[in-house]
């Protein structure tokens, strides 16, 4: 991997992280048009970098997540990532291997795109308009709707705000609840990851080439995450999911064309 792919694939990560359009896939598909080998470091570094993305959250909501003593806000959390815990230990080989599969990715963001044009019309009732409401109940169904996105191309932010809408949170509420949730599910993820690194595969973190693009795809990361949030919040409360509907539907299509022509594999 040179400087110039991975910094394409952090821009992609901070990007797509928190919108409802699935980095996973987008990552997956930035890897295939560049002809980025699926190495262990290549795996490794689109988890990796991910760190940087959590970073713009705290940062962006650190009176939420500051001081610590916000015990009611953490319980929420703690209880909300349960599932995907669960979930991510008893199949991490199956998802790792659906991890590379385009064709995967491009079915579900055309299925995704779908759900999204008609999300707002499913769910119009909205009952919760502040975190502070959403009791621990809430939380946890929100959390087992993050587990959709345990399959790559649904995307973690569309299923977790979904779940949220579903819970009768508002649009903007369910987006901050997804951005929240995201913290300490991610944080596991790729801590399992690093750590399973250090111990199958060490050198991968020990190389300076190695260490040098981990560090610049999470400063990338971290500062394309904080601009995408800022356009998200706005962006979601006037004009609701419908471009980021047909942005999926159209991506979808693009890549089922590609793969069944062969230009993508």
């Amino acid at each position: 991997m040179t400087i110039f792919e991975a910094i394409v694939i952090a821009v992609v990560e901070g990007l797509t992280e928190f919108l409802p359009i699935s980095s996973t896939g987008h990552m997956i598909i930035a890897s295939s048009f560049m002809g980025i080998a699926k190495d262990d470091f290549t795996k490794l570094f689109e988890i990796a970098i991910q760190l940087g993305a959590i970073l713009s959250v705290i940062v962006l909501y650190r009176k939420k997540f500051f001081p610590l003593n916000h015990w009611s806000f953490y319980a929420k959390l703690l209880i909300a990532v349960i599932p995907a815990l669960g979930l991510g230990f008893l199949f991490s080989d199956k998802i790792d291997a659906l991890l590379e599969s385009p064709l995967t990715v491009a079915i579900t963001m055309l299925v995704g795109g779908i759900v999204l044009i008609f999300i707002d019309q499913l769910f119009k009732t909205h009952t919760i308009d502040k975190e502070e409401d959403i009791s621990y109940t809430r939380a946890f169904i929100i959390g087992i709707w993050q587990c959709i996105a345990m399959i790559p191309g649904v995307s973690r932010s569309a299923s977790s705000i979904i779940g949220g809408m579903q819970q009768k949170l508002t649009r903007s509420v369910a987006a901050e609840f997804s951005f929240f949730l995201a913290v300490p599910t991610m944080a596991a993820a790729t801590g399992y990851k690093l750590l399973k690194a250090i111990k199958e595969t060490p050198e991968l973190l020990t190389t300076k080439s190695n260490l040098v693009l981990l560090g610049l795809g999470n400063v990338v990361a971290f500062i394309v995450a904080l601009l995408a949030i800022r356009f998200f919040i706005g962006f979601l409360q006037k004009h609701g999911f419908l471009l980021f509907g047909w942005y999926r539907i159209i991506v979808g299509l693009i890549l089922i064309t590609l793969i069944y022509t062969g230009y993508l594999k």
